[in-house]
């Protein structure tokens, strides 16, 4: 049977107070859409379509991917308003599942389980009991009681502006998302009305048609509160935030055995892999992809982007690492920081020592180099053993193109060079302190390259005139 994707994303979000679309206000770094879009991405779906309407052009481009096909709400009259713009784009007569962009973290086999149960002959509705349900639709079963009767027939959805006072004490709420059959779905909608509280036509209309046909209704229960909760202040979506963050931080805890100095404050916002024993201070935040070997030890205010870590390898606090599309690579057992910066490109081999206030990017270090206080290595080979001064740097850019500058095995650069790429200084040399390099250095050879000293006997400063 062919499975429709709806995702629901047409909403202003007034409540958000911004000028960005609701849907693409961000969750661990992700848009609440995208978190949809990749959650649902292995369900077998014969069309995914994004239903958009506030910001719809950002929305799109935002999102838009090969399988994904866009309909506009214009202007939003409510849910079901929406869904009758998307009936046309449905194929076949199988499974519809609605899902809303702003509910982020629902998980795939909840979806799946919703599309299961609906299996192209029932409608599916994921429900879940709170204990203040304000502003859900509330689940009317038969026999129902005020804390929602799981075993009752579904007999219908009332939006809770519309309850009245004993069914709002009903704990049973709507979600907001289901799995309908298609044909039935497209019939459905048609025949909606907006005679009620807010002049909008309801979805949650199709339930008392569902049961007035004898098309069985199913209540599916969310397994927990967060992966149903949706956004639609700032409020929520910091409370959502530190929830998910929450389950990521024990989901490293239990399943690697991280060591988290506090889980309160730790923050991933792409994909984290842990090898055995590895800690990490507070307030880290990992973004894209980032690996750490065994026994990776990562110091507090350390942000990682997109980088690979050897085991053994220690990051001292405030150490900034943003590969960006290239990566960094770092190797075992080196030690980087406090207050380092690594960027794009930089390659770090095995008991690289890094200092602080050390920049790198696009450069590699083989094994043992150090550049340990004030330095920058920009397009650089640098050998292994090599020594590089507080306060050198390769000066790499003419104004127009980049340069390489090549650094051989155990040479040693003093303090305050400036190496002007391209140059290239020979294993074993050595780069007296203050020197400017503008020729390439032989190996063994002690280049110097700086002003004469002189010393002026009986010079006074001077002095303002009063």
């Amino acid at each position: 049977m062919a499975l429709n994707l709806v995702i629901m994303a047409a909403g202003k979000g007034t409540r958000m107070k911004s000028a960005l679309p609701k849907v693409l206000h961000k969750v661990a770094g992700r848009s609440l859409l995208a978190h949809v879009l990749g959650t649902t991405a292995g369900l077998d779906a014969q069309a995914r379509i994004v239903i958009t309407g506030h910001g719809a052009d950002e929305v799109e481009r935002a999102v838009a991917a090969p399988g994904i096909s866009f309909v506009r709400q214009l202007p939003q009259l409510g849910t079901g308003h929406a869904i009758q713009q998307v009936v046309p784009a449905l194929q076949g007569e199988g499974t519809t599942l609605i899902l809303n962009g702003d509910v982020p973290l629902i998980k795939a086999e909840t979806a799946n389980r919703l599309v299961q149960a609906c299996a192209g002959e029932r409608l599916a509705l994921l429900t879940i009991v709170l204990a203040d349900p304000a502003g859900y639709g509330r689940i009317v079963r038969a026999g129902d009681t005020t804390e929602g009767s799981a075993d009752g027939a579904v007999q219908a959805i009332v939006e809770h502006k519309d309850a009245t006072p004993e069914q709002r004490q009903i704990r049973e709420g709507y979600t907001g998302m289901m799995a309908a059959p298609t044909g039935a779905l497209k019939r459905w909608v048609a025949q909606l009305n907006n005679n009620n509280a807010q002049g909008e036509y309801y979805l949650t209309d199709i339930v008392a048609m569902a049961v007035a046909e004898g098309v069985p209704v199913v209540g599916i229960a969310a397994p927990n509160e967060t992966e149903v909760l949706g956004v639609n202040s700032p409020l929520q979506l910091a409370d959502l935030e530190r929830r998910h963050q929450r389950e990521q931080a024990e989901a490293l805890m239990e399943q690697a055995g991280v060591r988290l100095a506090d889980p309160a404050r730790f923050d991933l916002r792409g994909s984290l892999s842990c090898g055995q024993d590895v800690e990490i201070d507070v307030n880290c935040v990992f973004e894209g992809q980032v690996s750490l070997g065994d026994g990776v030890r990562i110091g507090a205010n350390c942000v990682i982007r997109n980088a690979s870590i050897a085991a053994g390898a220690r990051i001292h606090e405030f150490t900034h690492i943003d590969g960006e599309s290239a990566g960094v690579k770092i190797g075992a057992g080196a030690l980087i920081g406090p207050f380092a910066r690594l960027r794009p490109g930089a390659e770090l081999g095995d008991e690289v020592h890094i200092g602080n206030f050390v920049e790198v990017k696009n450069s590699t270090l083989a094994k043992g180099a150090k550049a340990n206080h004030l330095a920058y290595l920009g397009d650089a080979t640098v050998g292994e053993r090599v020594n590089y001064g507080a306060g050198s740097i390769t000066a790499n850019y003419d104004g127009a193109n980049k340069h390489r500058t090549v650094i051989g095995a155990d040479v040693h650069v003093g303090s305050n060079c400036v190496l002007v790429a391209p140059v290239s200084i020979g294993a074993g040399a050595t780069i007296g302190g203050g020197s400017t390099i503008t020729k390439d250095v032989g190996e063994g050879e002690l280049s110097v390259a700086r002003g004469k000293q002189v010393a002026i006997s009986g010079w006074q400063r001077p002095a303002k005139k009063r």
